[in-house]
């Protein structure tokens, strides 16, 4: 049996999953069925931050106040607020930190599998930092992620290809706990709390792809944000059913057309590079065999550059209004000035 292609929609929703209450209201509400809101409250009144799938609060609800801290819960509104009578960002976050620990000790979540020792932050209404949770356990509060991707390319035009693009492609690593030997783009990493994106690009750069410092600095430019609601499936190292808002920063990097900067696999992240053209990508996009966020940049980078625009591609519309879809709760991508390369 011959597989499904997937049509650039499939790829959208893929990465997009969570429905929009304006153009799903039926949709929407069945999943917010299956969550509460994680909300925060201010001086201003509640606000959300996060999505608690049912499955965490059940674990929440059995986890000894003494670990877990204190825990409010309002079933008629279907919320959720944790660590409201703690003061400080760092009483929040070595209470998270606490907790976190302990799910992880009794093996409460498989995701939590993937623990990183990395701390990523969580945002209040005026963006302030509420409080650092650790990186795999970020989706069992579905509070927003943030990371940067990057696309690195060289021109070059023959007759093998439409385009004069060639973009540098890795395989992930067959050995990572999340989506194992699939595509990416050629450099991506997860923003820790207090590291300014540009940085984390270059640091990024090198430890996956040795990319030369200097030749990022000098090269690599900024391009906007993506921003979507994933929902977890069972390619993404834990339970499925997660809800993951996320937003990318998003780079592109021109290297020489003389081939003499090329990427290297270096902290095994990586499995290979390798070279490809428009078409080609087209063809692996088709064949689900991309990353499903890296696939999300690939065709927000394809629009960008007019490879699809709105005569050629039937979904060029929903292409660049859900690679940019609104997330609601609060972050720095709340007052991000786009530089004019949006699509």
């Amino acid at each position: 049996m011959t597989p499904q292609r997937l049509a650039t929609i499939d790829m959208v929703n893929d990465c997009d999953g969570f429905p929009d209450l304006e153009t799903n209201p039926r949709g929407y509400a069945d999943q917010l069925s299956r969550l509460y809101t994680l909300v925060w409250e201010d001086d201003q009144g509640a606000f959300p931050i996060g999505y608690l799938p049912i499955t965490v609060l059940d674990a929440l609800r059995k986890t000894p106040a003494s670990i877990r801290g204190r825990l409010d819960i309002n079933p008629t509104a279907r919320t959720a607020a944790l660590w409201q009578n703690l003061k400080s960002y760092e009483e929040r976050t070595k209470q998270a930190a606490q907790l976190t620990s302990y799910w992880r000790k009794n093996q409460t979540f498989r995701l939590l599998r993937g623990w990183r020792n990395e701390m990523w932050p969580v945002y209040g209404r005026n963006g302030e930092l509420l409080m650092s949770i650790e990186r795999a356990a970020m989706g069992l509060f579905g509070t927003t992620r943030y990371g940067v991707h990057m696309t690195a390319y060289l021109r070059r035009k023959d007759n093998t290809s439409d385009y004069d693009f060639r973009i540098w492609v890795p395989k992930r690593s067959s050995n990572k706990s999340t989506y194992p030997g699939m595509l990416d783009n050629t450099v991506a990493g997860g923003l820790m709390t207090h590291e300014d994106p540009f940085e984390c690009i270059i640091r990024e750069a090198d430890e996956e792809a040795s990319l030369p410092e200097d030749v990022m600095r000098r090269s690599a430019v900024e391009t906007g944000t993506v921003t979507y609601i994933f929902i977890t499936d069972e390619r993404s190292g834990g339970e499925p059913g997660y809800i993951y808002p996320e937003c990318q920063w998003v780079y592109d990097l021109e290297l020489p057309s003389d081939g003499s900067v090329v990427p290297k696999p270096k902290d095994g992240e990586v499995e290979s590079f390798s070279l490809h053209t428009v078409e080609e990508i087209q063809e692996q996009l088709a064949q689900g065999l991309w990353k499903p966020n890296c696939a999300m940049v690939m065709l927000d980078f394809f629009a960008r550059h007019g490879v699809y625009t709105p005569e050629n591609e039937p979904y060029y519309d929903q292409i660049c209004a859900r690679a940019h879809r609104f997330i609601p709760f609060p972050g720095p991508h709340w007052n991000y000035q786009h530089p004019d390369t949006r699509c």
